[in-house]
């Protein structure tokens, strides 16, 4: 058997295949693991909200470290552990700069919170694929701006789905220097976090809680908000459609997420 006893999955473009879905062969050796005692979790910059459909379908499912490590969700027992969220001042700063390019603001606390405009148009945002999703589980206000600014509250991550990359780079510039922590997804999209907090974090606060070594974890993933995790976890394994950037930190390589890469990640590694 092998040591490790923890497998953190990234979602989008590791766990789930390009359709967004989870392939029959990799939910049964999700389900071999948690028979042998192993914990399995999930590692994403989603929010819980996005994340209730996979807890129906993965009913070994315990613990999430989810959007992007501001919080660490119990799914059992249906309360954070952890978080660590962008304050209400730095949350302000964020939007007013976000006025000044063409993007759509996305709000990620326990739920989902977008502009009902931004839905329909998600396309022209890099963000399609999300569409049918965004559709079904997010909170959907007129005015997210008028939303934020009569009830603010600390969020614990606020992604800014821009039209172009030239956009994304010329708000970047704009927030740089606040005490955030920025990092690229998708085609054009900037993820705002607090400082601090990263999916390596979350997965760090999660073994204390359960008394596992950090040296007795695997990542897998595919993209730069992998990094940290990967370098943080004991044995960093990355899907072969995953960055060049991750693919250079990663210890190890498995097959695409069309082609069940983490089953392979499961059976090779964990098993």
């Amino acid at each position: 058997m092998s040591k490790y006893k923890l497998i953190a999955f990234d979602m989008d473009g590791t766990l789930l295949n390009s359709k967004k879905q989870i392939s029959e062969q990799t939910l049964e050796a999700v389900n071999r693991a948690f028979d042998a005692g192993k914990e399995v979790i999930l590692s994403t910059g989603r929010c819980v909200a996005e994340l209730r459909e996979y807890f129906k379908l993965i009913p070994g499912l315990r613990y999430v470290v989810c959007s992007s490590g501001a919080i660490l969700y119990d799914v059992k027992e249906e309360k954070i552990l952890y978080s660590n969220s962008i304050s209400i001042e730095l949350a302000e700063k964020i939007l007013e700069a976000s006025k000044k390019e063409d993007l759509m603001v996305h709000l990620l606390a326990i739920e989902s919170i977008v502009q009902k405009k931004d839905v329909p148009q998600m396309e022209r945002f890099g963000m399609g694929v999300y569409q049918p999703m965004y559709e079904k589980v997010t909170t959907q206000v007129d005015d997210i701006y008028a939303y934020y600014n009569e009830k603010p509250f600390e969020v614990p991550k606020l992604n800014l789905y821009h039209a172009t990359a030239e956009g994304r780079e010329r708000t970047r510039q704009r927030l740089a220097g606040l005490d955030l922590v920025l990092a690229d997804a998708e085609k054009t999209s900037l993820e705002c976090s607090a400082t601090g907090v990263t999916k390596g974090t979350g997965l760090i606060r999660l073994c204390d809680h359960l008394g596992i070594g950090i040296d007795e974890t695997i990542a897998v993933g595919d993209a730069d908000n992998d990094l940290n995790i990967l370098e943080t976890a004991g044995l960093a394994v990355a899907v072969e459609n995953a960055n060049e950037h991750v693919k250079a930190v990663a210890d190890a390589i498995v097959s695409d997420c069309d082609h069940d890469g983490c089953a392979e990640a499961i059976d090779k590694f964990l098993l």
